[in-house]
């Protein structure tokens, strides 16, 4: 029997509509926190590659362009330590939500078989599951699956969204032994690695589950994510890409020929351009760092309670005494929309997730609604 659209969860945003419709009411205009949509302009080295490319005329190729695979490996080799990497298991991928939601049906998963995910999670990690008719399981400990029949699927993110939280090297090792132990597929949702704000992430760089710490120098049964989206700009641009196990890429890469999933020529000639440039990628982050120390200071001088996350582009606040729902009204009547941490799992029921998408001004005008001033 085929998916209906009754067996999906409804669109979590939809849901905040009421809250939005108030927070737009405020004298001074909406300060919108609860998606985290990049704001500042897309770099002019990207932006002039795209141009350069836009005589397009024939269809990319779904595995990407030679050029392309090649900037991911040299950015795995700097920028991740991952030294290793083979052109042949990298894949583009049309932003990296479509990844995380059509993965379980990419790798033929089905009713019996079992997902986990984090517990407080993006929710499109259940939704891809739904999708194959598996079942979601979210949890953050190893034991609850280890062992365990019908695993077929163990996705990680780190950082995290929402809560920021990093796996160390020793962590991700923990649970790339145990799936491989059962003949699951590891993959991890390493979006905002570039993101990190608190030592030792910070010098030393989020590891990914590649990293030869990690895998043990095999990247059998592993997959990493990652998305150029929050760290060049990108949204708009759809620009993603999978790598890792050679064999899963390759299977994954025929499946897509059959579907017609290709990233633009244009994107791809972007993305080289956006990959091979630590330039832009540090001053993104300065922005985003000078804005999470305005908006730390703003909510805990409130009597909120920000939880202590060292990387990632969002905050994880808490109020006293407050559901999720409840902390979503009160910053609503100041204008100020973030996104409850339900939307994330039972986990974030006290919760609410602020973006640090916002520009300096709106964000200025934030701090001056939470701190009186």
């Amino acid at each position: 029997m085929g998916l209906h659209v009754g067996d999906l969860p409804d669109f979590p945003w939809d849901t905040l509509a009421p809250h939005a419709a108030r927070a737009r009411s405020h004298p001074d205009g909406v300060v919108d926190l609860s998606v985290g949509t990049p704001v500042d302009p897309t770099p002019e080295l990207v932006t002039a590659a795209l141009a350069a490319a836009a005589d397009a005329p024939g269809y990319p190729t779904t595995h990407g362009t030679p050029e392309l695979r090649d900037a991911v490996v040299r950015w795995y080799a700097r920028r991740r330590g991952v030294p290793d990497l083979d052109p042949a298991a990298v894949l583009p991928t049309i932003g990296s939500k479509e990844l995380v939601g059509l993965l379980p049906s990419l790798l033929g998963l089905g009713p019996g078989d079992v997902v986990v995910h984090p517990a407080a999670a993006y929710p499109t990690y259940d939704v891809g599951a739904r999708l194959a008719g598996a079942t979601a399981l979210a949890t953050d400990r190893v034991a609850d699956w280890a062992g365990r029949d019908g695993v077929r699927l163990v996705w990680l993110n780190s950082p995290s969204n929402p809560t920021g939280a990093v796996l160390g090297a020793d962590e991700l090792a923990e649970v790339v032994a145990a799936a491989r132990e059962i003949g699951a597929v590891v993959a991890s949702d390493e979006c905002y690695a570039l993101l990190a704000w608190d030592e030792p992430w910070r010098t030393s760089g989020v590891p990914s589950v590649l990293d030869p710490r990690v895998s043990g120098g095999s990247h059998d049964s592993l997959l990493a994510v990652h998305s150029l989206s929050k760290q060049s700009n990108l949204a708009g641009y759809r620009a993603a890409f999978v790598a890792g196990d050679p064999t899963l890429v390759a299977g994954l890469l025929e499946t897509r020929k059959h579907l017609g999933l290709m990233v633009p020529a244009p994107v791809q000639a972007a993305m080289v351009a956006a990959l091979d440039d630590d330039e832009h990628v540090a001053a993104q982050h300065a922005r985003y760092a000078r804005r999470r120390t305005a908006l730390v200071a703003a909510f805990e001088g409130a009597g909120y309670r920000v939880e202590a996350f060292p990387a990632g582009l969002y905050l994880w606040v808490t109020a006293p005494g407050q559901d999720a729902w409840t902390t979503v009204a009160d910053l609503a009547d100041q204008g100020v929309l973030v996104a409850p941490g339900t939307f994330y799992g039972a986990a974030g029921a006290r919760h609410v997730r602020v973006a640090l998408t916002a520009t300096d001004e709106a964000v200025a005008r934030a701090v001056s609604r939470l701190t009186g001033a």
